[in-house]
């Protein structure tokens, strides 16, 4: 048997972090089992659904990363196909025409809570005429007794008495099919071996095995994987911050970060924490996947992101890198190597945002010091040493601007005035940078660039100046 594993979101908005955690372990497990992995846009919910948001979630899986090997299909370009179904389950007895108003229904509802029922349907229509040419819905005719089993890989068996469940609609009054019955049309027509999906959708799962049992079609396995919580228990959503795909790219995440901790939501292998998508395919297996709930932890996430940083290939960093500084209005062509400043900076910082905000001193001069920094480091005793680097450093040619030549200059400095490396390179720092944390001081002006540094020099001897009386 090939494995068939299909991801099928509802393109009523972004690809959230929920639906690419299930898409992820869905391509896992295809990959894993030499399978197939399908794409398939569930647009049955004409209102909601938008070409926006198609465009959101294609865009999120080519991010990501998450190849898939058939797709994208759209339900909507199928609804022959589904009424073909309807027709078929109509003409075999397996469903039937249902006119209830709107105000039988909602009477019935407030009537079974009243007697504390689970609200369902009652087959009032099962076995009287419906007229079809006037406005009714289709509902498909549940079994009345038994129990459907579902054999879960993750949360194991659970049954599911058909008692309980009502015969629930399958084509709309407008003539639209319904979610339940397009899902396991597709799923039968696609071949899918096993559904993977959130665990709000297990209640779902009975309904569609007795519709796949009326069509004489085998069932695939069920997975249902437990939700994302937010750090305060709640379910995930836009008020725990970002949870769009495309929001952690803005953000500065690299893509393989988001992935490797995804996968490590309800997921493990040992004490691992760090994961190549090869890994991942190597190691994971669908029954391992915890059956509680997980919180989703951004310090976790940043941590995985600085590691994927600092170990990436800085040239791939600087194209990730290039379009976070457009954003803070730097050409990165009139400055450094983008590459040079990713070796130098990539440790200090958690995402590619955070990377470009440190490293903008390099390409464009800051408009105002760090206060804290320059009331520790530009005070009058600071005035002799920049002075004298200032004058060492306008004697340099510029292809002697180098980071050994740099450091010399540094070391001597500090060498004729008798003080501490700390006395003349934090002075410096803060006067290049603005602030007194940057790389190594070599590296600093390497990248700053002999004209950069001098005019920035100039610029903390005017404030020493001006200030003359606070240090």
């Amino acid at each position: 048997m090939t494995v068939r594993t299909r991801f099928a979101p509802s393109p009523t908005g972004y690809l959230h972090v929920g639906g690419a955690r299930t898409a992820l372990f869905c391509y896992l497990h295809a990959r894993k089992h030499g399978g197939q992995f399908v794409l398939r846009i569930e647009d049955t919910d004409l209102e909601r659904s938008t070409a926006e948001s198609v465009n959101a979630i294609l865009e999120g899986m080519t991010w990501l990363g998450l190849d898939y090997d058939e797709g994208p299909f759209y339900q909507t370009q199928r609804f022959d196909r589904y009424n073909a179904v309807i027709d078929e389950l109509l003409s075999k007895g397996l469903a039937y025409r249902c006119d209830c108003p709107k105000e039988r229904l909602e009477k019935l509802r407030v009537d079974q809570m009243a007697r504390k029922q689970k609200p369902r349907y009652d087959g009032h229509c099962r076995h009287r005429p419906v007229d079809p040419e006037t406005p009714h819905v289709i509902r498909f005719k549940n079994p009345d007794d038994g129990v459907v089993i579902v054999d879960d890989l993750i949360r194991g068996r659970v049954p599911f008495s058909n008692a309980e469940l009502d015969d629930l609609i399958i084509r709309r009054s407008d003539g639209a099919p319904t979610y339940n019955l397009s899902v396991v049309v597709d799923d039968a027509d696609m071949a899918i071996t096993h559904v993977i999906r959130g665990d709000d959708h297990l209640n779902n799962t009975p309904r569609q095995i007795n519709i796949l049992h009326a069509l004489g079609f085998e069932p695939p396995r069920y997975s249902h994987v437990p939700m994302i919580l937010g750090d305060d228990g709640a379910r995930l959503s836009k008020r725990h911050g970002a949870v769009s795909v495309i929001a952690y790219r803005d953000m500065g995440y690299l893509p393989e970060a988001l992935l490797n901790y995804l996968v490590r939501l309800g997921w493990s292998h040992g004490d691992e924490e760090i994961f190549s998508v090869e890994r991942m395919i190597e190691l994971f297996e669908i029954s391992d996947v915890n059956k509680s709930a997980s919180s989703f932890n951004t310090s976790k996430l940043d941590w995985l992101n600085q590691q994927y940083l600092q170990n990436a290939e800085p040239a791939r960093v600087a194209r990730l890198l290039s379009p976070h500084m457009g954003r803070l209005d730097i050409d990165p062509s009139t400055g450094p190597d983008l590459v040079d400043v990713i070796k130098a900076q990539a440790a200090r910082a958690k995402t590619l945002v955070e990377l470009a905000e440190i490293s903008a001193f390099c390409y464009r001069d800051f408009e105002t010091f760090d206060e804290g920094s320059a009331k520790k480091h530009l005070r009058l005793v600071a005035r002799e040493p920049l002075e004298k680097l200032r004058a060492a450093f306008d004697l340099l040619a510029l292809e002697d601007w180098t980071p050994e030549q740099l450091k010399r200059v540094v070391e001597r400095i500090t060498e004729e005035l008798a003080v501490n490396m700390g006395k003349v390179a934090q002075p410096l720092r803060v006067a290049i940078v603005g602030r007194a944390a940057s790389p190594g001081i070599e590296e600093t002006l390497m990248l700053v660039g002999k004209e950069a540094t001098l005019r920035r020099i100039d610029k903390a001897l005017v404030y020493i100046a001006e200030r003359g009386g606070e240090g």
